[in-house]
């Protein structure tokens, strides 16, 4: 039972005028009646029909479903209201090709969760009602028009509903065809309202026992008018009780889907192919990308693990020195007196003494506010920090050495041991010259960062035995990541060799270097 209540709707579209389908609907439907709607092409008569069957939604005024009103109405209200109470037939009929006709009355009962044995039994009286019993098993494309719109029909009646729309149901039928779907609207009018949109005016006096003219989204004419009184809603609330939302299984969901992908085998395969070269593409590209970004990490770990970033109080800008020196327009030889000036020290002099010519050290100011600035740095910035005070430890470090194998042991420091190798290594020849680097060039006690996950946990360093140091008294020794050896003056400075074997090793070492020595390439053991 539906009241229409000064129903209008526009349909707004930016850069277009807007259209107003409907001004202003008034009108009452009976329980049981057949009313056609006529009117010339674009007069709102489609509208009208999908907003009584919720397939549109109006602008405003009201549609009242047996005196409620809809305007509160949700989503799955609307549902409920379609699938309960409405049926749709439609002129191009919109049957499922890949489906018998059985299943596609079904569908109506599928949605709303009805068991298969009753969906098939309440599916096959409904087809026998439009006289379709014998061709339950057949395809839409093995039909004629006619007994399509049937197949509509019996889809539209299945679920028993109070209303049945009819938009053009004959408009695409012959004449002896309209005449019998016609018969058929006009025997299910007898129990439940059917509304039906039609261009043909014979059909409408011949059949319906109602007819309503529109024009311009207005009705200019009514044959059989009524307005409900509201002691009829009573009745109308009892017959509308226990009617709840839709909803389908999953499980017949699942089989609907599946039954959808084979009956279209080729093209779901071809889909099937094109998405997994489409997945495979966009994986593999992703795949590269996040590789070369781990591979430049990677890099950068390495680099800024060997040449990491320093800030030092005073530094030498060694490039600028190197430019300047070649941007000098007249370049004269350099003469050393060779009684006062030779060696390393003197050209280290001559090179401070041109860089003077053409800037000054750099100079940073080393305070608590740029030490709070690294602190505070954000983490992910920073892998690991460390900071040398310029303090050599190793005269801190202590040690047990004997000076022979057999020897009294002593207490020495680190770096005493280093001093004393160097003095040995001056009474070596061939190592005398080269004494004094050792020093130098074997800085082999160091600070370790801050943070251990970025020493172990980068793969850069691997945890061959013990523990990563915990208190500031605790070394970590470091080996050589192929060989895994550590050398002799190394060993010599944490005091492993007493002074008479090193001094052997380095004699022996200075042998294998000898082509007249007969040790000559020689391996020491």
């Amino acid at each position: 039972m539906l009241q229409i209540k000064d129903l209008v709707k526009d349909y707004v579209q930016k850069d277009i005028e807007t259209v107003h389908a409907l001004r202003g609907v008034n009108i009452d439907f009976r329980k049981n009646e057949f009313v056609a709607i006529l009117g010339p092409s674009g007069c709102g008569k489609t509208t009208f029909l999908n907003i009584i069957g919720g397939l549109d939604r109006y602008t405003k005024g009201d549609l009242l479903i047996k005196g409620k009103s809809t305007k509160e109405y949700k989503d799955k209200d609307w549902d409920t209201y379609r699938n309960h109470s409405i049926g749709f037939v439609f002129q191009s009929y919109n049957l499922i090709p890949h489906q018998t006709i059985l299943k596609n009355v079904e569908l109506a009962l599928t949605i709303s969760g009805i068991d298969k044995k009753e969906r098939e039994e309440r599916a096959k009286h409904a087809l026998a009602k439009v006289g379709l019993s014998k061709m339950i098993h057949k395809k839409p494309n093995q039909m004629s028009g006619g007994q399509m719109q049937r197949v509509a029909i019996a889809r539209a009646l299945v679920n028993n509903p109070e209303i049945l729309l009819a938009d053009e149901p004959t408009g695409a039928l012959d004449s002896v065809t309209s005449v019998q779907v016609m018969d058929l609207l006009k025997e299910v009018a007898q129990d439940r309202l059917v509304i039906m949109v039609t261009h043909n005016p014979d059909l409408a006096e011949k059949y319906a026992s109602r007819i309503i003219n529109m024009f311009d989204g207005q009705i200019t004419g009514d044959s059989n008018p009524y307005k409900i009184k509201k002691d009829e809603f009573k009745e109308v609330e009892e017959e509308s009780k226990g009617k709840k939302y839709s909803s389908m299984k999953f499980l017949t969901a699942f089989k609907l889907s599946f039954s959808n992908l084979f009956s279209k085998f080729k093209r779901t395969l071809l889909v099937a192919i094109a998405g997994s070269i489409g997945i495979i593409g966009v994986s593999s590209v992703l795949a590269v990308s996040q590789g070369i970004k781990n591979y430049i990490a990677s890099m950068q770990d390495d680099m800024l693990s060997s040449y990491p970033l320093q800030i030092a109080e005073e530094s030498v800008d060694y490039s600028s020195l190197m430019t300047g020196l070649q941007a000098q327009e007249v370049v004269q030889d350099v003469v050393f007196d060779k009684k006062t000036e030779i060696g390393l020290d003197s050209m280290i002099s001559y090179l401070m003494d041109k860089y003077k010519d053409f800037t000054s050290v750099k100079t940073n100011d080393i305070n608590t506010n740029l030490l709070d600035y690294i602190e505070n740095a954000p983490k992910e910035a920073v892998a690991a920090k460390k900071y040398n005070y310029s303090i050599d430890v190793t005269n801190n470090i202590f040690t047990p050495f004997r000076k022979e194998r057999d020897g009294a042991t002593q207490t020495m420091s680190l770096n005493g041991i280093t001093q004393m190798y160097i003095a040995t290594l001056k009474t070596v020849a061939g190592f005398s010259e080269y004494a004094q680097f050792v020093d130098l060039f074997t800085d082999f006690m160091k600070q370790l960062p801050d943070n251990d996950d970025y020493v172990i946990g980068s793969g850069q360093y691997k945890m061959l035995a013990g523990n990563y140091p915990q208190k500031a008294e605790d070394i970590l020794l470091v080996v050589d990541s192929k060989k895994q050896t550590l050398t002799d003056i190394l060993l010599a400075q944490l005091g492993m060799y007493p002074q008479n074997e090193f001094l052997n090793i380095a004699k022996r070492a200075m042998a294998e270097n000898d082509p007249e020595s007969e040790h000559y390439g020689k391996t020491p053991e």
